[in-house]
Protein backbone atom coordinates (compact mmCIF):
# COMPACT_ATOMS: atom_id res chain seq x y z
CA UNK A 1 0.00 0.00 0.00
CA UNK A 2 1.35 3.44 -0.78
CA UNK A 3 2.24 6.12 1.63
CA UNK A 4 -0.68 8.83 2.07
CA UNK A 5 0.37 11.54 -0.27
CA UNK A 6 0.07 15.73 0.47
CA UNK A 7 -3.30 17.00 -0.50
CA UNK A 8 -1.54 19.80 -2.54
CA UNK A 9 -0.64 17.56 -5.68
CA UNK A 10 -1.65 19.40 -8.93
CA UNK A 11 -2.41 17.56 -12.12
CA UNK A 12 -0.13 17.58 -15.02
CA UNK A 13 -1.14 20.73 -17.45
CA UNK A 14 -1.33 17.99 -20.07
CA UNK A 15 -1.19 14.02 -20.73
CA UNK A 16 -0.06 12.70 -23.93
CA UNK A 17 -2.77 11.53 -26.59
CA UNK A 18 -1.55 8.06 -28.75
CA UNK A 19 -0.79 10.61 -31.88
CA UNK A 20 1.06 13.00 -30.38
CA UNK A 21 -1.51 15.75 -29.29
CA UNK A 22 -2.28 16.38 -25.96
CA UNK A 23 -5.41 16.65 -23.84
CA UNK A 24 -5.93 18.25 -20.09
CA UNK A 25 -7.28 15.84 -17.39
CA UNK A 26 -10.69 18.17 -17.14
CA UNK A 27 -11.24 18.30 -20.94
CA UNK A 28 -11.30 14.73 -20.50
CA UNK A 29 -13.97 15.06 -17.71
CA UNK A 30 -15.79 17.28 -19.25
CA UNK A 31 -16.09 15.31 -22.77
CA UNK A 32 -16.49 12.15 -21.05
CA UNK A 33 -19.75 13.26 -19.12
CA UNK A 34 -20.98 15.16 -21.49
CA UNK A 35 -21.71 11.79 -23.75
CA UNK A 36 -22.47 10.19 -20.68
CA UNK A 37 -25.27 12.78 -20.17
CA UNK A 38 -25.98 12.79 -24.22
CA UNK A 39 -26.52 8.82 -24.46
CA UNK A 40 -28.12 8.43 -20.71
CA UNK A 41 -30.88 11.45 -20.68
CA UNK A 42 -30.80 11.09 -24.40
CA UNK A 43 -32.36 7.12 -23.49
CA UNK A 44 -34.75 8.76 -21.07
CA UNK A 45 -36.24 11.27 -23.56
CA UNK A 46 -36.24 8.23 -26.31
CA UNK A 47 -38.20 6.86 -24.36
CA UNK A 48 -40.73 9.53 -22.09
CA UNK A 49 -41.04 11.76 -24.82
CA UNK A 50 -44.28 11.66 -27.43
CA UNK A 51 -43.89 10.17 -31.03
CA UNK A 52 -40.43 8.96 -31.02
CA UNK A 53 -39.77 5.16 -32.14
CA UNK A 54 -38.66 4.38 -28.94
CA UNK A 55 -41.51 5.71 -26.97
CA UNK A 56 -42.67 3.42 -23.78
CA UNK A 57 -39.64 1.45 -24.51
CA UNK A 58 -39.66 0.99 -21.12
CA UNK A 59 -37.53 0.59 -17.90
CA UNK A 60 -35.25 -2.05 -19.18
CA UNK A 61 -33.98 0.03 -22.22
CA UNK A 62 -33.39 3.13 -20.36
CA UNK A 63 -30.78 1.27 -17.63
CA UNK A 64 -29.23 -0.29 -20.91
CA UNK A 65 -29.04 3.03 -22.40
CA UNK A 66 -27.30 4.00 -19.09
CA UNK A 67 -24.78 1.63 -18.82
CA UNK A 68 -23.56 1.72 -22.65
CA UNK A 69 -23.49 5.90 -22.06
CA UNK A 70 -20.96 5.21 -19.22
CA UNK A 71 -19.08 2.84 -21.26
CA UNK A 72 -19.00 5.71 -24.02
CA UNK A 73 -17.86 8.67 -21.84
CA UNK A 74 -15.09 6.52 -19.62
CA UNK A 75 -14.17 5.04 -23.36
CA UNK A 76 -13.24 8.94 -24.03
CA UNK A 77 -11.77 9.86 -20.71
CA UNK A 78 -9.97 7.45 -19.03
CA UNK A 79 -6.40 7.62 -21.01
CA UNK A 80 -6.73 11.10 -19.81
CA UNK A 81 -8.53 11.43 -16.84
CA UNK A 82 -9.28 8.07 -15.24
CA UNK A 83 -12.42 8.77 -16.34
CA UNK A 84 -14.09 9.87 -12.66
CA UNK A 85 -17.32 11.44 -14.64
CA UNK A 86 -19.17 11.48 -11.83
CA UNK A 87 -18.25 13.96 -8.26
CA UNK A 88 -19.28 10.83 -6.19
CA UNK A 89 -15.97 8.84 -7.58
CA UNK A 90 -13.94 11.80 -7.42
CA UNK A 91 -14.84 12.43 -3.92
CA UNK A 92 -14.30 8.59 -2.63
CA UNK A 93 -10.75 8.81 -4.90
CA UNK A 94 -10.04 11.89 -2.83
CA UNK A 95 -10.27 9.79 0.13
CA UNK A 96 -8.32 6.81 -1.37
CA UNK A 97 -4.84 5.94 -0.84
CA UNK A 98 -4.03 7.91 -4.28
CA UNK A 99 -2.09 11.21 -5.36
CA UNK A 100 -4.93 12.71 -5.97
CA UNK A 101 -5.21 16.87 -3.89
CA UNK A 102 -7.96 18.93 -3.29
CA UNK A 103 -7.32 21.33 -6.19
CA UNK A 104 -7.19 18.41 -8.58
CA UNK A 105 -11.21 17.08 -6.96
CA UNK A 106 -11.91 21.07 -7.50
CA UNK A 107 -10.80 20.95 -11.20
CA UNK A 108 -12.48 17.36 -11.84
CA UNK A 109 -15.61 17.91 -10.61
CA UNK A 110 -15.89 21.33 -12.65
CA UNK A 111 -15.52 19.96 -14.94
CA UNK A 112 -18.21 17.35 -14.79
CA UNK A 113 -20.62 19.63 -13.69
CA UNK A 114 -19.95 21.31 -16.98
CA UNK A 115 -19.94 18.18 -18.94
CA UNK A 116 -23.68 17.45 -17.63
CA UNK A 117 -25.05 20.69 -18.62
CA UNK A 118 -23.75 20.64 -22.14
CA UNK A 119 -24.46 16.99 -22.65
CA UNK A 120 -28.30 18.34 -21.39
CA UNK A 121 -28.39 20.83 -23.71
CA UNK A 122 -27.31 18.62 -27.03
CA UNK A 123 -30.04 16.48 -25.34
CA UNK A 124 -32.86 19.00 -25.86
CA UNK A 125 -31.37 20.24 -29.42
CA UNK A 126 -31.62 16.81 -30.84
CA UNK A 127 -35.44 16.60 -28.96
CA UNK A 128 -36.37 20.25 -29.56
CA UNK A 129 -39.41 19.03 -31.39
CA UNK A 130 -40.60 16.07 -29.16
CA UNK A 131 -40.19 18.58 -26.27
CA UNK A 132 -43.04 20.56 -27.80
CA UNK A 133 -45.22 17.97 -28.56
CA UNK A 134 -44.53 16.99 -24.63
CA UNK A 135 -45.81 20.71 -23.08
CA UNK A 136 -48.87 19.34 -21.54
CA UNK A 137 -46.97 16.52 -19.47
CA UNK A 138 -44.26 18.81 -17.66
CA UNK A 139 -43.50 15.65 -15.20
CA UNK A 140 -41.88 13.54 -18.58
CA UNK A 141 -40.08 16.94 -19.53
CA UNK A 142 -37.99 17.03 -16.17
CA UNK A 143 -37.49 13.52 -16.15
CA UNK A 144 -35.18 14.17 -19.32
CA UNK A 145 -32.92 16.34 -17.55
CA UNK A 146 -33.31 14.97 -13.83
CA UNK A 147 -34.34 12.34 -11.34
CA UNK A 148 -37.70 12.20 -8.60
CA UNK A 149 -38.77 9.65 -6.31
CA UNK A 150 -41.58 6.86 -6.95
CA UNK A 151 -42.21 7.40 -3.68
CA UNK A 152 -42.40 10.66 -2.06
CA UNK A 153 -40.23 9.98 1.22
CA UNK A 154 -37.16 12.38 0.62
CA UNK A 155 -35.51 10.31 3.89
CA UNK A 156 -36.12 7.20 2.42
CA UNK A 157 -34.85 8.24 -1.39
CA UNK A 158 -31.48 9.76 0.78
CA UNK A 159 -31.00 6.52 1.73
CA UNK A 160 -31.59 4.63 -1.58
CA UNK A 161 -29.08 7.13 -3.40
CA UNK A 162 -26.93 6.21 -0.54
CA UNK A 163 -26.89 2.85 -1.39
CA UNK A 164 -27.14 2.97 -4.70
CA UNK A 165 -23.83 4.70 -4.56
CA UNK A 166 -22.16 2.24 -2.30
CA UNK A 167 -22.51 -0.47 -4.33
CA UNK A 168 -20.88 1.57 -7.24
CA UNK A 169 -17.93 2.83 -5.85
CA UNK A 170 -16.93 -0.18 -3.24
CA UNK A 171 -17.20 -2.38 -6.38
CA UNK A 172 -15.04 -0.35 -8.52
CA UNK A 173 -12.70 0.17 -5.83
CA UNK A 174 -12.59 -3.79 -5.79
CA UNK A 175 -12.33 -4.06 -9.47
CA UNK A 176 -9.52 -2.36 -9.65
CA UNK A 177 -6.72 -1.11 -7.18
CA UNK A 178 -6.94 2.79 -6.88
CA UNK A 179 -3.87 4.56 -8.26
CA UNK A 180 -3.28 7.84 -10.39
CA UNK A 181 -0.56 8.94 -12.22
CA UNK A 182 0.80 12.44 -11.96
CA UNK A 183 3.46 12.14 -14.70
CA UNK A 184 3.70 12.70 -18.73
CA UNK A 185 2.29 9.24 -19.01
CA UNK A 186 -1.43 8.15 -19.84
CA UNK A 187 -3.54 7.42 -16.83
CA UNK A 188 -4.58 4.22 -18.17
CA UNK A 189 -1.27 2.91 -17.70
CA UNK A 190 -1.71 2.86 -13.64
CA UNK A 191 -5.07 0.75 -12.39
CA UNK A 192 -7.18 3.81 -11.48
CA UNK A 193 -10.52 3.36 -12.88
CA UNK A 194 -10.45 1.10 -15.87
CA UNK A 195 -7.52 -0.41 -17.77
CA UNK A 196 -8.25 0.42 -21.27
CA UNK A 197 -11.84 0.04 -23.08
CA UNK A 198 -12.51 -4.18 -22.16
CA UNK A 199 -11.36 -2.58 -18.31
CA UNK A 200 -13.88 -0.18 -18.74
CA UNK A 201 -16.76 -2.78 -19.96
CA UNK A 202 -17.71 -3.97 -16.12
CA UNK A 203 -18.17 -0.60 -14.83
CA UNK A 204 -20.70 -0.01 -17.67
CA UNK A 205 -22.06 -3.41 -16.80
CA UNK A 206 -22.35 -2.34 -13.19
CA UNK A 207 -24.43 0.65 -13.55
CA UNK A 208 -26.77 -1.58 -15.94
CA UNK A 209 -26.91 -3.51 -12.94
CA UNK A 210 -27.79 -0.44 -10.81
CA UNK A 211 -30.56 0.37 -12.33
CA UNK A 212 -32.22 -2.92 -13.32
CA UNK A 213 -31.74 -3.88 -9.47
CA UNK A 214 -31.56 -0.36 -7.56
CA UNK A 215 -33.08 2.15 -9.80
CA UNK A 216 -37.01 1.69 -9.48
CA UNK A 217 -37.25 4.05 -6.46
CA UNK A 218 -35.72 7.45 -7.15
CA UNK A 219 -33.87 6.73 -10.84
CA UNK A 220 -30.73 6.00 -9.68
CA UNK A 221 -28.83 9.38 -10.07
CA UNK A 222 -25.55 7.74 -8.17
CA UNK A 223 -23.79 10.86 -9.72
CA UNK A 224 -24.36 14.71 -8.41
CA UNK A 225 -23.37 15.95 -11.78
CA UNK A 226 -25.47 13.71 -13.39
CA UNK A 227 -28.87 15.31 -11.78
CA UNK A 228 -27.61 19.12 -10.27
CA UNK A 229 -26.12 19.78 -13.90
CA UNK A 230 -28.92 18.85 -16.34
CA UNK A 231 -31.59 20.27 -13.56
CA UNK A 232 -29.91 23.67 -14.06
CA UNK A 233 -30.13 23.57 -17.60
CA UNK A 234 -34.39 22.60 -17.02
CA UNK A 235 -34.41 25.09 -14.86
CA UNK A 236 -33.07 28.09 -17.45
CA UNK A 237 -34.44 26.35 -20.62
CA UNK A 238 -37.52 28.02 -22.20
CA UNK A 239 -39.78 24.55 -22.34
CA UNK A 240 -43.01 25.16 -23.37
CA UNK A 241 -45.30 23.98 -20.43
CA UNK A 242 -42.65 22.76 -18.04
CA UNK A 243 -43.54 23.72 -14.55
CA UNK A 244 -40.92 24.02 -11.60
CA UNK A 245 -37.26 22.19 -11.50
CA UNK A 246 -38.29 20.39 -8.02
CA UNK A 247 -35.82 22.18 -6.30
CA UNK A 248 -36.73 20.49 -3.13
CA UNK A 249 -35.58 17.40 -4.27
CA UNK A 250 -32.79 18.22 -5.66
CA UNK A 251 -30.58 17.84 -2.68
CA UNK A 252 -30.88 14.08 -2.33
CA UNK A 253 -29.54 12.97 -5.48
CA UNK A 254 -26.42 15.49 -4.50
CA UNK A 255 -26.06 14.36 -0.77
CA UNK A 256 -27.10 10.69 -0.98
CA UNK A 257 -24.21 9.68 -3.44
CA UNK A 258 -21.39 11.43 -1.60
CA UNK A 259 -22.62 9.80 1.32
CA UNK A 260 -22.24 6.29 -0.16
CA UNK A 261 -18.90 7.11 -1.70
CA UNK A 262 -17.82 8.49 1.66
CA UNK A 263 -18.95 5.12 2.78
CA UNK A 264 -17.71 3.13 0.04
CA UNK A 265 -13.92 4.83 0.64
CA UNK A 266 -14.21 4.01 4.29
CA UNK A 267 -15.22 0.26 3.69
CA UNK A 268 -12.06 -0.31 0.98
CA UNK A 269 -9.93 1.27 3.82
CA UNK A 270 -10.53 -1.82 6.18
CA UNK A 271 -10.64 -4.24 3.36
Amino acid sequence: MATKPSRSSVLPVTLKLKKGGTMHPYVAEFIGTMFLILFGNGVVANVVLPKTNGNNGGWIVIAAGWGIGVFIGAFCASEFSGAHLNPAVTFAMYWADTEFGLLDSGGYIGAQMLGAMAGAVLVYVFYREHFREASDDPDSMLACFSTAPSIRKLPQAFVCEMIGTFALILPIFLMVAPGFSSGPEPVDTDPVLGLGSIGLLPVGLLVFGIGLSLGGTTGYAINPARDLGPRLIHALLPLKGKQGSDWAYAWVPVLGPLTGAALAALVNAFL
